[in-house]
């Protein structure tokens, strides 16, 4: 047997039994005469029962309850870094853990993130990195969708000929992907304004 799981039983033995005892309350003896008097067949067994005197029981549950104690303290003591490191083990493993972000949309980049922008998902202002764009051309497109191509933008009902022809400036910057009802719904008013 190994000697920490040797000096682990030991503490174990005698830490158990003197936190699992019970000290008897004062005047516990009478109470059990008066008991035992009451059953006619228990009446012999009450005279002839001798019970230690209270001080000593007394005496040794405490005994036993201190040399338990010391026993736990001593160890606890001698693996100071050890119990320190379990209880910090102890306190991550049940402190709640944050969460996990999940990319759900693997597009994301053109919502803003580079040059080129998905006109069926990207915000009005991202359409500000491409000048003429904003506001009047960038909230043409994301008023109306969704689109299946990137020339559906063109066929937008009274949109003029010069924002056309900044639309079709910037048209190879344009991709169009499919809706994603996260990003569709936040197009022209997110919440972020600079």
């Amino acid at each position: 047997m190994a000697p920490s799981a040797l000096r682990l039983a030991s503490v174990l033995l005698l830490g158990v039994p003197a936190a699992a005892y019970v000290a008897p309350q004062l005047g516990s003896r009478r109470v059990v005469e008066r008991r035992a008097a009451a059953i006619p067949e228990f009446a012999d067994f009450a005279a002839a029962e001798e019970f230690a005197p209270e001080s000593q029981a007394s005496v040794f549950g405490l005994a036993a309850a201190s040399l338990g104690v010391g026993a736990v303290i001593g160890w606890l003591n001698a693996r100071r870094q050890q119990v320190a490191s379990v209880a910090g083990a102890a306190a991550l493993a049940m402190a709640p853990a944050a969460g996990l972000a999940i990319v759900d949309y693997d597009a994301v980049k053109y919502l803003g993130g580079s040059d080129k922008v998905d006109i069926n998902n990207a915000n009005v202002q991202v359409y500000r990195q491409f000048p003429g764009m904003y506001p009047t051309a960038a909230g043409a497109i994301g008023s109306h969708g969704p689109y299946k191509s990137v020339q559906d933008i063109y066929s937008i009902l009274g949109v003029p000929d010069n924002v056309k022809a900044i639309m079709k400036k910037y048209e190879a910057q344009f991709v169009c992907l499919p809706v994603n009802e996260a990003y569709f719904i936040d197009r022209i008013n997110n919440g972020m304004y600079r």
